[in-house]
């Protein structure tokens, strides 16, 4: 690699990681606008508590922790001390990437995979709680998990990397496993501990679906960052992953609305949203390996798949509030998997699938991969979630749930309704929350 192209790679990493940084920002608007006004503030205090306790994590321990050469050479995990602290990082080889660019590339992702799972617990856990949480399940869940995927072996044998990777050979393009999955079945574990809202099964109104939209959009807009940066390169491989992306979120919107119209016969801008994030998610581990028609059978199957297992929580009596499980652990698993039936050789992965004259090999690499994710996620996290429930709980109060975590928890209110005319002057915490769900109730009954 000479100096020019390893600058243009520069360039395109640097702009990757811009883009997925107004990830976070998009979580917190997509989760925000889905909770009631009660606890909007709340979920964006989760997505950038989450985005704080992970990056100061990966600065000291998780880089080296992720992309350290493997103790032991058995590909579980990085030596946590290879580059503790990263002051190893500073240093850039004359023609490849800065090591620094890929580290803050790869602290996003794992920040925004501990800020998956907050969906799944709205409303109702301790911030306190969270934060630990976040940090011990970063530490021990993800840093790990993401050596076993994203971490390979270098070329001259000087690094050996994980065994996802590099013994089982499954594909993971940019984090199906690592970060759909993972986060997904975390999410489930963390409720199974947790328990339900009290108010479940009637589930609180979205207060606002433009907020929503808006997030679903900033999502998307990072998404292309977020595979193609993964390409590590300015070069055919992003370029793929990126038409890839594109083309499946297209089919996922459209196959959701569908779903929802047959079923529901009304098609939705929540669900527009929910199929563009569906899609995404299912077409994250397989972008680098299909084709473009393939990405558009990915969208399509995990729009219409999890637009479907989005209601199983209320047939199983399951509160995931804002449909991690349905939507991250369901597409993650289904976009895993297809791999194994659509990879096409042309693509820059280089693998066939059954459907290209593959046979069955690169699927069960696939299924190895999720269910060796799903084992050790669900439980580590399961461990995690009961043991800090029993030593200090982590479940807010019967009050502060029913008064909402803005008020009870931060002291705030999202949003202050003077123009609605309250006493003429600066309303009140509990007259703000009042008033803008008075305006909510009052569109719903419009509405109907």
């Amino acid at each position: 690699m000479n100096q020019a192209v390893a600058a243009a790679d520069t360039a395109w990493m640097l702009a990757a990681f811009a883009a997925v940084s107004l990830m976070v920002a998009g979580l917190a608007l997509f989760y925000g606008g889905m909770v009631s006004v009660r606890n909007t503030l709340n979920m964006a205090m989760m997505i950038f508590g989450a985005l704080a306790v992970v990056g100061v994590l990966w600065i000291v321990v998780g880089y080296s922790a992720a992309f350290g050469n493997s103790l032991g050479g058995l590909g579980l995990l990085g030596d946590p001390l290879e580059y503790f602290g990263s002051s190893k990082l500073l240093t850039a080889p004359s023609d490849g990437l800065p090591p620094a660019v890929v580290s803050a590339f790869q602290l996003l992702f794992a920040a925004i995979t501990v800020a998956l799972i907050a969906g799944a617990v709205a409303d109702r856990m301790k911030f306190g709680s969270w934060m630990l949480f976040a940090g011990l399940w970063a530490v021990l869940v993800y840093f790990p998990v993401a050596h076993w995927v994203f971490a390979f072996d270098a070329k001259d044998g000087s690094v050996a990397g994980g065994w996802i990777a590099n013994k089982l050979k499954a594909i993971d393009f940019a984090g199906g496993t690592a970060v759909h999955i993972n986060a997904g079945v975390a999410g489930l574990a963390l409720v199974l501990v947790l328990g339900n809202r009290r108010v479940f099964p009637s589930i609180p109104r979205p207060h606002s679906l433009p907020l929503t939209m808006l997030g679903a959009g900033m999502l998307f807009f990072g998404w292309l960052g977020f595979n193609g940066g993964s390409a590590l390169s300015a070069g055919n491989a992003a370029s793929v992953a990126v038409l890839n992306t594109l083309a499946a979120a297209c089919a996922g919107a459209c196959a959701w609305l569908v779903v929802e119209k047959i079923r529901e016969g009304r098609a939705t801008s929540l669900g527009a949203g929910s199929g563009l994030i569906a899609a995404l998610v299912g077409i994250t581990p397989a972008c680098g390996a299909v084709s473009p028609l393939g990405a558009l059978l990915v969208g399509a199957s995990c729009g219409a798949v999890c637009c479907l297992a989005v209601a199983l929580k209320f047939r199983v009596g399951l509160d995931d509030s804002l449909d991690v499980i349905g939507i991250h652990l369901v597409g993650g698993i289904l976009g895993t998997l297809l791999i194994g039936l659509l990879a096409d050789p042309a693509a820059p992965n280089a693998a066939a699938g059954l459907f290209y004259g593959g046979g069955l090999d690169q699927l069960w690499r696939q299924a190895v991969a999720v269910l060796a994710v799903l084992s050790y996620s669900f439980a580590v996290t399961w461990i995690i979630a009961k043991t800090m429930h029993l030593a200090r709980g982590i479940r807010v109060d019967s009050d502060s749930e029913a008064e909402g975590l803005d008020v009870a928890v931060h002291g705030e209110t999202a949003y202050v309704l003077d123009a609605i005319g309250l006493s003429g002057k600066s309303a009140q915490p509990a007259d703000a929350v009042a008033a803008a769900e008075s305006l909510t109730a009052a569109g719903a009954a419009a509405e109907r």
